[in-house]
């Protein structure tokens, strides 16, 4: 299943509290079990103004659809083509 990150331009993102950080979670779950299993919330990383997550999904379609019924923005959505750590240069 492909993988993909997100990018989520939302101003003050760093500074959101944690009860609002909270809601966006309730709501991205609720969401993802509205959609069924072939949608996958991995991990999110909070920046000042920007929120990255990976996701898995089939399609980027299914990404948007995500992002459009939690009202949340999805200004980059990029499909993971390889992922690469320090072992990749042994």
């Amino acid at each position: 299943m492909p993988k993909f990150v997100i990018e989520r331009n939302i101003p003050g993102a760093g500074a959101l509290t944690q009860e609002q950080i909270a809601g966006i979670s309730k709501t991205s779950c609720s969401v993802l079990n509205t959609l069924g299993p072939q949608i996958q919330w991995v991990e999110s990383y909070v920046t000042d103004d920007k929120i990255y997550c990976i996701y898995i999904a089939p399609d980027e379609a299914t990404v948007r659809k995500h992002a459009e019924m939690g009202g949340f923005p999805a200004n980059s959505v990029a499909q993971v083509r390889r992922m690469i750590d320090p072992t990749t240069a042994e």
